[in-house]
């Protein structure tokens, strides 16, 4: 069977026809109409629910309070501020201290700052004679880094390290003062003189002389003169300095080249012995016992004659003996040498 077209309602047809008035009234006005039209189109969007992210999104803004806002809004990683030791991780540390004095906290606090020492310590020992130890500085060190840490004050924002730094370059060098036997005026003075020669040298290419030195100093000749004589009692030389020769070798002391002036000249002895040697070649054996013990060994006529059972008055005798035949012995060789 063929399809039936469906018919439309009576209330279908009834509802479309205004609205095609509506339109056919529209087209008719013209200009009019077309701003009649938006305006109605305005309106029918505002009065469209809001989708509902939106909404949620208004209805938080409008129900959260101000400080809650500002707090999203900031950024998450944020961190407090470090000012010294102020907020760091050592804080709670420094403040136990602080109130308590424990000396066990001491300690670990001088446990975590002892590099800092070493450090100072060796840049110190770079601008100081080879004869102090780098033990005694850092021990004096050690005493400046326990006076920082009981006087310092973390609340005033200041790094202990720069802190205790001072202090302890401070200790050393007082240290090193209150063991100084020259005079600080004197050692200031022999400064000026080195300080004054380097310049002229630079200048001159030569050594300076006493008046080109006096003149730099804007001092007299005799006052400079003066000077000079104070300011030698600065130097010290320290005789367990270690000296290189660079050979590979172990190290010798500066003691070890110092000459004994009451210790015999090696040279000397062995000549001595040489020319002993050769002038008792004539004698016999006895002869040559009693003046080897007399003048080589130090020994006394009853000494020597305890030693060889003679008496003392035959020990003199045979001295004498050979005394007048080394003389005569003497005597011919030097009148057979040429003149």
């Amino acid at each position: 069977m063929p399809a039936t077209k469906a018919r439309p309602s009576r209330s279908s047809t009834a509802a479309a026809r205004p609205a095609k008035a509506k339109s056919s009234s529209a087209g008719k006005s013209g200009k009019g109409g077309k701003t009649s039209s938006r305006v109605a189109a305005k309106t029918a969007a505002r009065a469209r629910p809001a989708s509902k992210p939106a909404a949620a999104k208004t209805a938080s803004r409008a129900s959260a309070p101000k400080s809650s806002v500002k707090a999203a809004s900031a950024p998450a990683t944020q961190k407090t501020r470090v000012m010294g030791e102020l907020g760091g991780e050592n804080e709670g540390l420094w403040r136990e201290y602080g109130k308590t004095h424990d000396p066990a906290l001491r300690n670990t606090l001088m446990e975590m700052y002892l590099p800092v020492v070493q450090f100072i310590a060796e840049r110190l020992l770079l601008t100081l004679p080879r004869s102090i130890d780098l033990e005694d500085l850092k021990s004096a060190g050690v005493f400046g880094l326990m006076d920082a840490i009981d006087g310092f004050d973390i609340d005033r924002g200041i790094k202990f390290k720069t802190y205790c730094s001072t202090r302890i370059r401070g200790a050393i060098l007082d240290e090193l003062r209150s063991q100084d036997w020259v005079p600080r005026l004197v050692r200031l003075r022999a400064h000026q003189i080195q300080r004054a020669q380097i310049a002229l040298e630079a200048m001159h290419g030569r050594t300076p002389t006493d008046a080109e030195m006096a003149e730099s100093l804007e001092l007299s000749l005799p006052d400079y003169l003066a000077m000079i004589e104070e300011s030698r009692a600065h130097t010290v030389r320290s005789l367990s300095e270690s000296w290189d020769d660079g050979s590979g070798d172990q190290p010798v002391e500066k003691i070890d080249f110092l000459r004994d002036p009451n210790s015999p000249d090696p040279a000397d002895v062995l000549n001595q012995e040489d020319v002993m040697y050769a002038i008792i070649r004539s004698l016999n054996r006895r002869e040559k016992q009693i003046i080897l013990m007399y003048y080589r060994d130090g020994l006394t006529m009853k000494q020597i004659g305890q030693l060889l059972a003679l008496t003392e008055s035959r020990v003199c005798q045979i001295h004498s003996n050979v005394m007048r035949k080394l003389k005569v012995q003497l005597e011919e060789a030097r009148e057979g040498l040429v003149v």
